[in-house]
């Protein structure tokens, strides 16, 4: 089967992670698009699971195989990308795929699949609750934040070249949104 593509975007704190987890667990035979980057797992997260976590070395091999759908650097030496092999391994199982994507790997994914990709974006209510969001998340330092913020300001930018904008205010009217749209283009 060749199946639908859902791509979740938004600024680091949006709340896509949630809605995605959301949706995961809401019987729409969606399943998750595992994303590679070379950044080092935070927390509890687990290789193959959260992320692939390569080398930056693995990564530039990878790119130089043509393994990517998708990729970007990020930051110095900070890569994210989607390898071919999830996309072809969730279709092959008869699901549609599910991405958590930056906002450019987001636009990436679209542009190359058109019509057979939903692309939403996710917007905070604000930027300024965007930064307190990241701040309790307790997961970066202030320098982080602050780098993450001024790049939430170039992704809103952007948001307007999405299929959808979710607006997550409420967390229960944002993944209610989130399901009436995706449930629509994967019957549709």
């Amino acid at each position: 089967m060749e199946g639908k593509l859902v791509i979740i975007s938004a600024p680091s704190g949006a709340g896509k992670t949630t809605i995605v987890r959301d949706l995961l667990g809401r019987g729409l035979k969606l399943a998750f698009s595992v994303s590679a980057t070379t950044r080092p797992p935070r927390g509890k997260e687990r290789n193959g699971t959260d992320y692939f976590f390569l080398s930056v070395q693995e990564f530039k091999r990878r790119i130089d195989n043509n393994e990517f759908v998708e990729w970007e650097e990020v930051y110095k030496d900070l890569y994210y990308g989607t390898l071919k092999s999830e996309i072809e391994r969730i279709w092959a199982d008869g699901c549609h795929v599910l991405f958590d994507v930056d906002v450019k790997g987001g636009l990436s994914l679209k542009r190359l699949y058109r019509e057979k990709a939903l692309a939403i974006f996710v917007m905070p209510p604000s930027v300024s609750e965007l930064q307190n969001r990241l701040i309790s998340r307790g997961t970066d330092s202030m320098e982080k934040i602050k780098i993450r913020v001024e790049k939430a300001h170039e992704e809103l930018k952007m948001s307007g070249q999405f299929d959808e904008i979710i607006i997550n205010e409420s967390l229960e009217k944002a993944t209610a949104d989130a399901f009436r749209i995706v449930s629509d283009f994967l019957r549709g």
